[in-house]
């Protein structure tokens, strides 16, 4: 059984990860989170002879190296990131922390335990960050991302995110350090941040609270089922080339609005007893700063060199991300209990 030192693993992916980890026993996972606003020890499992948490930063070298050194793991995978683009907007400092600085140090400290390794040890060795679409900027009406398409970001959090993608890189080349890069397009599923678009409109659709839309609600994004995700970095890790990267999709162009509307009658089938009509909650709002105007994968190299394809139909994985939620109001009384109580972010004033 290998043992994989996962960060950012009581967040939204990371989560998932370590969730399908323990139940196949295929990885002993040591998880190292800082457990911010966005990471939740509800989302994953208890402690146990395959899952150890440990509660801290990637940006803590000494700590980094003591789990390093102690339980010896085969590869490191990077989740640990600041992931929204509108707090990004509001607060870009914590996002060049993390996910830059962030980053560096995990990288570093990533090296220095693998220059320690034997030789066979060396050439097992894997250290795999997931990163997001959003760093090659914003398509036109055609065209998909490719793995070589040029770098473009427009937010404070995809420049963050690229710049980490380019330090892991020049870790490869320059240090030897074996990495894989993923990037993916926009995850969901059970277990993620109500800040994010699918959660916030469906928690308010049930609530009958606002739906805001950005500007016309045209904006197109590829929708990854999260269980179809980790699936993907399960293949990556295992069979991925060194130095490569893959682009992660779920072959599913949504436009905004569309999903909104979808999630509206997904709410109404799975409780006919509602009370109103959510399709007339929907509100279109002032755009965001910087706002993409379209994503869209091209998930050829790792079907064709891994043989991974996405195997959830968005049809089905938004009935049953709309069913979790409707099921787990617990989970959400937590994690939305502190600060964040799904106001807008985002809104700049100059």
């Amino acid at each position: 059984m290998k043992t994989l030192l996962l960060t950012g693993g009581a967040g939204f992916i990371g989560g998932c990860f370590v969730r399908r980890a323990v139940e196949s026993g295929r990885y002993k996972i040591v998880n190292l989170d800082a457990l911010t606003y966005a990471g939740n020890l509800d989302s994953i499992p208890a402690e146990g002879p395959n899952h150890v948490f440990v509660r801290g930063s990637i940006g803590d070298p000494e700590l980094v190296a003591s789990l390093l050194d102690t339980h010896r793991p085969d590869a490191v995978l990077n989740f640990a990131a600041e992931s929204h683009v509108d707090r990004s907007i509001d607060g870009p400092g914590e996002f060049i922390e993390t996910n830059i600085n962030g980053t560096f140090r995990l990288l570093n400290a990533s090296l220095g335990y693998w220059n320690k390794l034997p030789a066979d040890s060396q050439r097992a060795f894997r250290f795999l960050h997931v990163s997001t679409d959003e760093v090659y900027g914003s398509l036109g009406a055609e065209g998909y991302f490719t793995e070589t398409t040029p770098y473009s970001p427009n937010s404070p959090y995809s420049a963050s995110k690229a710049a980490s993608d380019h330090l892991v890189r020049a870790w490869l080349h320059t240090y030897g350090l074996p990495t894989l890069v993923t990037n993916c397009s926009n995850n969901y599923g059970p277990y993620q941040f109500p800040e994010k678009l699918i959660p916030l409109m469906t928690l308010n659709a049930i609530e009958g609270k606002p739906l805001p839309v950005y500007g016309d609600g045209l904006n197109v994004r590829d929708w990854l089922y999260v269980e179809d995700h980790c699936s993907a970095l399960e293949a990556v890790l295992e069979r991925g080339e060194i130095g490569e990267t893959y682009n992660v999709g779920g072959n599913c162009e949504q436009a905004n609005i569309k999903i909104v509307k979808t999630i509206c009658e997904t709410v109404q089938a799975l409780i006919p007893g509602l009370g109103h009509r959510c399709d007339e909650l929907i509100t279109h709002v002032t755009d965001r700063p910087g706002h993409d105007r379209r994503y869209a994968i091209d998930t050829g190299k790792i079907r064709d060199a891994l043989g991974w394809t996405p195997q959830t139909d968005f049809a089905s994985g938004i009935r049953q991300t709309v069913q979790w939620y409707i099921d787990n109001s617990m989970w959400i009384e937590r994690v939305t209990s502190g600060n964040y109580q799904r106001e807008r972010l985002g809104v700049t004033t100059g």
